[in-house]
């Protein structure tokens, strides 16, 4: 009896460990359209450059309000349309590509674009509830512009209501 059990336990180890193998070895498919590493080296070397770009509300407002500057709000449009920043152009994060960035920003890569998003509202209710501090808007939209060529980009770094002082907020919202 001991040496069948034995061998049908040394078989049905072999059997798992057979199994594993196949299973990990498959051979992931390449993409050449997606490089996470290549993320990664941008937001990395982006870091420090970004930090001198986030200005306080007032330096804020007062830039988003020149003549040549573009307000971006990045957030879906179903949030925009709930309430945004007055003057602010909407183009959600996911619709961005270097052809809509040219056609809602213009051809002028030089031209200083003001972004936000709803971490910095302290109302923390649509449509600016609070994401998850890593994963906050700003940083990939941020990220994207400049990725995209956009290297003047300034980030809001204050956190404000969307009722406080020197805001102008616009509203759909019953």
């Amino acid at each position: 009896m001991r040496p069948i059990r034995s061998i049908v336990v040394a078989s049905a180890l072999a059997a798992s460990l057979l199994a594993l193998p196949l299973h990990a070895q498959a051979p992931i498919p390449a993409n050449p359209q997606v490089d996470y590493e290549g993320f990664v080296e941008l937001a990395g070397r982006l870091g420090a450059y970004r930090e001198g770009r986030r200005i306080g509300w007032e330096e804020f407002a007062r830039g988003a309000r020149d003549g040549g500057a573009i307000l971006l709000d990045a957030r879906s449009e179903s949030a925009f349309a709930a309430g945004h920043l007055a003057g602010a152009i909407n183009l959600p994060l996911p619709d961005f590509t270097a052809e809509r960035l040219a056609q809602v920003l213009g051809p002028d890569a030089d031209r200083p674009v003001y972004i936000y998003c709803n971490n910095n509202f302290a109302d923390d209710r649509p449509p600016v509830a609070v994401k998850k501090v890593e994963l906050a808007l700003n940083i990939p939209t941020f990220i994207n512009l400049v990725g995209y060529g956009y290297e003047n980009v300034w980030e809001l770094a204050d956190v404000i209501r969307t009722d406080g002082p020197g805001v102008s907020w616009v509203s759909n919202a019953p």
